[in-house]
């Protein structure tokens, strides 16, 4: 029976050994801990009055950006105690510079901490809404509003649902109904990492809309960036922690189809598209494993990827800019416009770049 007892131990200690072991390898592999990048820049100077990150930027086609700064998210730095604010900036202009938005309704904005963002243009009456993804002590919830004049967003609504749990980024699809990502599954941290180290896709892309609220996609390790193609047909989702953007066709009921993904190497963040082309530009982690465990002597890097051609059966996947982090770090978004690239950050600084 001792001898029993003893072969059971020894077996469940070498399991469990194994266990860790290959969930120690498996984060290592998610988080490319030994990924090193080459420095590759562009022509870039520093945004005026942008010093906490821009963690998501949207342009639209008449060159108006908008900026969400000031993100606190648990596990990132944060070097400020201010709430976060939303900045606008005419790239037409000969010397932009952002501005930031006066926030006009009943919005608190002593706790506003934004996130994700989208832009929809009404095309009856060309209003512009804004919708952005707000972290008001640590919940999740969208904040609808409605810009007017030159610097001023009129709060419109806040919708929260239970579907609505773990809100990363939004693409809106009309005045009042949008597509939204859950990047985690599970509230708490523990559950959360095993369910990455087990490798379970149970996160989703979820419709709002006043009539109805549901799961439009799942089966997805970690959705953090979305956003539409210029046709409105194809939703694209960034996979973060399986380094890929998935493609999904858009069908009747607002219903997602999974159509294929494709492989970018690295943790994509948000996602923006060349109104033009239609080609998708990226902030990425070139090593995650710097930002969540932030050592200013050795700071996050940045890298930007382009997709050409995403529908093709070869799509081009191409490094546009990276760097170590001396000059910007935690590059979470990349917004091109007729040959000027910003580039925005989780918690640092913003960058205006011209495209060779």
């Amino acid at each position: 029976m001792a001898v029993s007892k003893k072969v059971v131990l020894t077996a469940v200690v070498a399991a469990f050994a194994a266990f860790v072991g290959h969930s120690y390898l498996s984060l290592q592999r998610l988080m490319l801990t030994n990924r090193e990048v080459p420095v590759k820049h562009l022509n870039c100077h520093y945004l005026q009055n942008i010093e906490y990150g821009a963690e998501d930027i949207t342009i639209l086609k008449d060159g108006l950006a908008f900026l969400s700064t000031g993100l606190k998210f648990p596990a990132l730095p944060c070097f400020s105690d201010d709430p976060g604010k939303m900045f606008v900036m005419d790239l037409l202009h000969p010397k932009p510079i952002p501005v930031e938005l006066q926030i006009k309704g009943e919005l608190d904005l002593s706790s506003f901490n934004p996130h994700g963002i989208s832009v929809y243009v009404d095309e009856a009456d060309d209003s512009i809404y804004l919708f952005v993804v707000n972290h008001p002590q640590h919940k999740s919830q969208v904040e609808v509003f409605r810009f007017v004049e030159e610097d001023t967003l009129i709060h419109l609504k806040t919708i929260s649902h239970p579907f609505l749990h773990s809100l990363n980024d939004v693409v809106a699809v009309g005045a009042e109904s949008f597509y939204a990502t859950n990047h985690r599954f599970f509230q708490n941290d523990a559950l959360h990492m095993l369910m990455v180290i087990l490798g379970m896709p149970w996160c989703d892309v979820v419709y709002y809309s006043p009539e109805e609220v549901r799961v439009a996609a799942s089966g997805i390790m970690a959705s953090n960036g979305i956003n539409i193609s210029p046709d409105k047909r194809y939703i694209y989702v960034s996979d973060i922690i399986d380094h890929e953007i998935d493609v999904f066709e858009r069908k009747d009921g607002e219903q997602l189809v999974y159509i294929k993904s494709v492989d970018v190497g690295s943790l994509c963040d948000n996602i923006e598209l060349d109104h033009k082309t239609g080609d998708l530009w990226l902030g990425c982690h070139p090593n995650i494993n710097k930002l969540a465990n932030y050592n200013p002597k050795d700071p996050p890097g940045s890298e930007i990827i382009k997709i050409k051609n995403i529908h093709s059966e070869q799509p081009v996947v191409s490094q546009e800019y990276t760097d170590d982090g001396r000059v910007i770090m935690a590059s979470t978004v990349a917004a091109p416009y007729e040959g000027k690239l910003l580039i925005g950050s989780a918690f640092h600084k913003a960058l205006m770049c011209t495209l060779r």
